[in-house]
C-alpha cells in the first residue's frame, strides 16, 4: 500500500479559516501537582498532625472538671470575707443580728444545752437577737456574761438541793418561761431603742433600763442559788424569822452578800463594754437590791397564797426585773441629772 507523504496532505487541504485556528490560551494556575507543593500550602502531613492533636469537645469537659473538683475543697473565700463583714455590720442590722447569733448559738451549743431546755433555746435565740440588734455585740456580750454566771450558780450542790426538794427542776436546764421572766424588761428596752422611741437622747436611757435589768436577775439568782446551798440561817423578809432554806421571801445573809457580788460585776462588765458609765453602774447596782428586796416581799406576802396562784416565779421574775429597770432609770433622770454635770 502506497504512503502520502504529510506535505502532500498540507499541499491538498485548504487551509483554516482564522476563527477555527487552534490557539493556546496563556494560564497561570499551577498544576495539581504543584499546588499540592505549594510553599503557600500547608503540607499535608503538618494538616493531619494538626487534626490529630486538636483538643476535642470531651478533653474540654475532662480539663473543666478537674479545675472544679480541684477548686471544690477550697473555701470561698469571698463568702467567708462577706459573713465576716455582715456579723461586723454597725450600726448592727436584723441580718446581722440572725447570723451572727446563729454562729454564737451553734459554737456555744453545748453550754447552751447544760443551762436551758430546747424550747428555753429558742427563747434564748430571740432574745439574743434583739439584743444585738438593739445594743451591739457589747449588749449581747453582757447577756452572755449573765447566762454563763447565772447557769453555774444553778449547778453549785445540785444534788444537795435536789435532795431537799428545792432544786431548779430539769437539773437546773431552764425553760422558756424563765428565759422570758429574766429578760421580759431588756426586751422592752431594746425594742423602744431599735425603733428610736424618745429619739438619741433616750437611747441612753433605753440601755441604762437594758443593764439594770439583767443586773437585778443575776442578783436575785446568785442570792438564791447560793442561798440554797450555804445559807447557814434564812430569814423571812416580813417578819425576820427564821424559816427553812427556799422559803418564797426567804433571804440569808450568804445569799444576799453574793448577790450584791453578782450585781457589781455586771455591772463592771456593762461599764467596761461601754454600755453605761460609773455613775450609772452603781445606779444599777443600787436598783438591783431595792428591786429584790421587793421582789422578795411580794413573795412573801403573796406568792403561793389562795387567789395568787398565777403569781408563780416566771410572773414574779417580770416584776423584780421591770422594777430594777424602772428604778435605775427614775434615778438617773431625776437623781444624777441632778447632782452630775
Amino acid at each position: 500500500m502506497a504512503t502520502i507523504p504529510l506535505s502532500t496532505i498540507h499541499t491538498i487541504l485548504p487551509p483554516l479559516p482564522p476563527s477555527l485556528t487552534l490557539r493556546r490560551r496563556p494560564s497561570n494556575n499551577l498544576s495539581s501537582f504543584q499546588k499540592l507543593f505549594s510553599p503557600s500550602n500547608k503540607p499535608l502531613i503538618s494538616t493531619f498532625t494538626s487534626n490529630l492533636v486538636k483538643p476535642s469537645a470531651m478533653d474540654s469537659i475532662s480539663s473543666t472538671r478537674v479545675q472544679s473538683s480541684g477548686s471544690s475543697s477550697v473555701p470561698d473565700l469571698g463568702l467567708i470575707q462577706r459573713a465576716i463583714q455582715l456579723a461586723q455590720s454597725s450600726p448592727p442590722t436584723w441580718q446581722s443580728a440572725i447570723f451572727s447569733n446563729f454562729v454564737i448559738f451553734l459554737v456555744g451549743s453545748p453550754l447552751l444545752v447544760s443551762g436551758l431546755s430546747l424550747s428555753g433555746i429558742a427563747a434564748a435565740f430571740l432574745l439574743g437577737t434583739l439584743t444585738w440588734r438593739g445594743f451591739r455585740p457589747s449588749g449581747f456580750l453582757l447577756v452572755a456574761t449573765y447566762f454563763v454566771i447565772g447557769t453555774a450558780v444553778t449547778k453549785v450542790k445540785i444534788a444537795q438541793k435536789e435532795a431537799q426538794g428545792i432544786a431548779e427542776k430539769r437539773k437546773g436546764r431552764r425553760g422558756p418561761g424563765s428565759v422570758i421572766g429574766s429578760s421580759a424588761a431588756g426586751c422592752v428596752c431594746a425594742l423602744l431603742s431599735i425603733y428610736g422611741v424618745g429619739g438619741k437622747v433616750f437611747s441612753r436611757v433605753w440601755e441604762l433600763g437594758f443593764v439594770a435589768s439583767f443586773c437585778t436577775k443575776l442578783s436575785d439568782t446568785v442570792s438564791s442559788e447560793i442561798g440554797k446551798a450555804y445559807g447557814q440561817t434564812t430569814y423571812l423578809v416580813t417578819t425576820l424569822k427564821v424559816v427553812p432554806r427556799g422559803t418564797e421571801g426567804a433571804v440569808s445573809v450568804e445569799g444576799t452578800v453574793a448577790g450584791v457580788l453578782a450585781s457589781i460585776v455586771l455591772a463592771f462588765v456593762g461599764c467596761v463594754m461601754g454600755e453605761i458609765k460609773v455613775a450609772e453602774a452603781v445606779v444599777c447596782v443600787l436598783a438591783s437590791q431595792i428591786a429584790n428586796v421587793g421582789e422578795s416581799v411580794i413573795g412573801a406576802v403573796l406568792q403561793d397564797k389562795k387567789g395568787y396562784e398565777w403569781l408563780n416565779n416566771d410572773v414574779v421574775n417580770v416584776i423584780n426585773i421591770s422594777l430594777g429597770s424602772i428604778l435605775a432609770i427614775l434615778i438617773n433622770q431625776f437623781v444624777l441629772q441632778n447632782w452630775l454635770p
